[in-house]
C-alpha cells in the first residue's frame, strides 16, 4: 500500500468516517508582549478529528492502513483559546514518513475517549497527560498519576499553574 500524505488521510478519512474530520480553525498564540497574539501561527495539515471518533479514527489507521505504532500522545496547551490540542504520531511498521491526528478539548473540561482499552501501547502516553495536564481519557483501566505522586494538587505542565509560590517549593526547608 503506497504511503500517505496529511492531505491524503484527511481526504481518505473524511470519505470513509463521515463526519469524523473537522475543519482546523487558526488558534492565538501569544507572541512577545507587546505584539498580541498571533491567530493562525500554529496551523498545520494534520488531520483534526472530533473527540468523540478518536478511538475509531486510530482503529481506522491502524486496522485498514496499516499504521500500527503509537509513538506518542502529546498535549499543547492553547491557554489564550482555552484550550488542549492532543497531538497523536503513528507510524507504519514497514517504515515511512508517519501520520498525525489531533483532538481539540476545551480545558474546563478535559476528557476524550482512551485509546488503551484498543491500543494498549497508548497506556503511559495517557497517564502521562493526565498526570501532568489533567486530561481525563474516559474509559481507561487504570488511570492515576504516573510521575507525580498521588497527593500533589494540580497539573504541573499547564501553563497557569503556578511556578513561583507554589507550596511544595521550599516545602521542607
Amino acid at each position: 500500500m503506497p504511503r500517505l500524505d496529511a492531505a491524503d488521510l484527511r481526504e481518505r478519512m473524511a470519505r470513509d468516517l463521515p463526519g469524523a474530520v473537522l475543519e482546523a480553525v487558526p488558534l492565538q498564540v501569544a507572541a512577545a508582549p507587546t505584539h498580541g497574539p498571533q491567530p493562525g501561527a500554529f496551523l498545520t495539515s494534520d488531520t483534526l478529528v472530533a473527540p468523540s471518533r478518536l478511538v475509531e479514527a486510530a482503529c481506522y489507521l491502524r486496522d485498514l492502513l496499516g499504521y500500527a505504532y503509537l509513538s506518542d500522545i502529546a498535549v499543547v496547551d492553547y491557554l489564550a483559546d482555552d484550550l488542549f490540542e492532543l497531538v497523536y504520531r503513528f507510524y507504519h511498521v514497514e517504515g515511512g514518513e508517519g501520520l498525525t491526528i489531533k483532538v481539540r478539548i476545551p480545558r474546563d473540561h478535559p476528557e476524550v475517549p482512551s485509546l488503551t482499552p484498543a491500543w494498549p501501547g497508548a497506556n503511559f502516553h495517557e497517564r502521562e497527560a493526565f498526570d501532568l495536564y489533567g486530561i481525563v481519557f474516559v474509559g481507561h483501566p487504570f488511570l492515576r498519576r504516573i510521575y507525580m505522586w498521588d497527593e500533589f494538587e494540580g497539573f504541573p505542565m499547564r501553563k497557569d499553574f503556578p511556578k513561583q509560590g507554589d507550596k511544595y517549593i521550599g516545602a521542607d526547608e
